[in-house]
């Protein structure tokens, strides 16, 4: 018997009923929604492919972790469990416990990024970007070339161009540069991973200047598959071998543990430096909470280190990222357009090749997410211009070259079956994609604007 895919590596013990709506009730949802598929209800949603964060099935062995939450102000026996299960696995000393990945990236650049300064990165992300521009810094996109093309089939696409951080370096100079934001995966290219060879690499280069690196983490166990899959000399290493290998070329690291911890919520930021981390524990204070608890509950503390040990099992990521392939592959196979390789926890359409009638200014991505949603009950996310924002100093819009639409799997929730269902919704709309009209904006916040702008449609020209 041929299957055409792996059995999952988990049983169901619990299931939630989901209903399909009819489309003259999208329609009037995402009138209301504004076009954006982030003001819709998850009620009207047949499958919610808008983010893997926080959507994550738990285990049993994490629910039952919930039961032993022990609530203390100060001291939560949940919080040591936590900086155990960072410290072994990813081999950080100081662990500091955040409500999300988001409170990390602000600690951080509070800590650490004055006025002026730049921070080099491989490729942005929209929060990250947003905090340090917020304290100040300027952020420099020094990821390969390779990153920015759709087609380009480089099997680590997320890697950092040493030589245009080191431009960066004799441009404004190494004080300049509080550190390097290095983020495994890249999202925003695609789910694309980091070459531990470029790793060590970069490691090197910032050592001669005295530059930090501090890591994105949040699918540090996707990018560790990559590896294990792709690089030369790691296909007998184990994922929690690469994994520790990975963080021994940082100084530290943001993690969102909605991601690859396999939690709900939660986040920490992770250093070696012990007065980074004393300067830390004063801002957590403010923002947060106690050091030993930042802005998370203990029974959510003791979910996320359980689910960091689940996370490094070899067979629950290689069902995770094969999944995840499975629906590139059918959408290739279709002819349409995606971003290649196929990352570790999204599939992304290429909404420029798409919609080719639709300029840029008129939000192409933004729209094919709304239409698919119409369309199907599918719900998914704009990644392109509306999440690229504006200059902060011009007022323009950035035009990033990656105009796409996110198909995010959330982990250990939805079965082969429903990714079938997401592939016949992509390729039937394919079909009818010269009927898309373009969007205008009608409603646009001033920060992180595409959580909640607004639009309306244009007439098809």
């Amino acid at each position: 018997m041929g299957h055409k895919y792996a059995a999952e590596p988990f049983k169901i013990k619990s299931v939630e009923p989901i209903h399909m709506t009819t489309r003259e009730e999208r329609e009037a949802a995402i009138e209301r929604a504004g076009y954006n598929t982030f003001l819709l209800k998850s009620k009207e949603c047949y499958i919610d492919l808008l983010t893997d964060s926080g959507t994550n099935a738990m285990s049993d062995n994490q629910w039952a972790g919930l039961m032993i939450g022990d609530e203390a102000y100060s001291g939560s026996v949940n919080f040591y469990a936590l900086e155990k299960a960072v410290r072994e696995l990813y081999g950080f000393k100081y662990v500091v416990p955040t409500h999300q990945g988001r409170g990390a990236e602000n600690i951080l650049s509070r800590i650490a990024i004055k006025k002026g300064d730049y921070v080099p990165g491989n490729m942005y992300f929209t929060t990250t970007r947003t905090h340090q521009e917020m304290n100040g810094g300027i952020f420099e996109d020094v990821i390969i070339n390779e990153a920015h093309d759709p087609q380009a089939e480089h099997p680590f696409k997320g890697n950092i161009d040493l030589k245009k951080l080191q431009a960066l370096i004799d441009r404004v100079g190494a004080d300049k540069i509080p550190y390097v934001c290095l983020a495994v995966t890249v999202n925003l290219a695609g789910g694309q991973p980091v070459a531990m060879q470029n790793m060590r690499e970069v490691r090197a280069l910032t050592n001669k200047y005295g530059i930090k690196i501090m890591f994105d983490a949040t699918r540090c166990i996707e990018n560790a598959f990559f590896i294990k899959e792709r690089e030369e000399g790691y296909q007998n290493k184990t994922i929690p071998e690469i994994v520790k290998e990975m963080f021994s070329y940082g100084d530290g690291a943001t993690m969102s543990g909605k991601k690859d911890c396999l939690v709900n919520i939660g986040g920490f930021l992770a250093l070696n430096d012990e007065k980074m981390y004393q300067k830390a524990t004063q801002i957590v204070v403010v923002f947060e909470g106690m050091p030993s608890y930042g802005g998370m509950a203990g029974r959510d503390m003791e979910a996320m280190a359980r689910g960091m040990y689940e996370s490094v099992d070899y067979y629950y990521i290689k069902h995770r990222v094969e999944q995840v392939r499975y629906l590139g592959e059918q959408l290739d196979k279709a002819g349409v357009p995606i971003v290649k390789p196929v990352g570790g926890h999204a599939v992304f359409l290429d909404a420029r090749r798409f919609l080719p009638h639709i300029p840029q200014d008129q939000f192409p991505a933004q729209m094919l997410a709304a239409k698919l949603y119409v369309h199907s009950g599918v719900r998914s996310m704009e990644r392109g211009i509306v999440s690229a924002g504006r200059d902060a100093a011009t007022g323009e819009h950035h035009y990033p070259k990656l105009e796409l639409v996110r198909l995010t799997i959330p982990r250990r929730v939805y079965t082969y079956a429903h990714m079938d269902v997401v592939a016949d919704a992509v390729i039937s709309l394919y079909q009818k994609r010269d009927s898309i009209p373009g969007l205008e904006m009608v409603y646009e916040p001033p920060v992180l604007r595409f959580f909640t702008a607004r639009f309306k449609p244009l007439p098809l020209k």
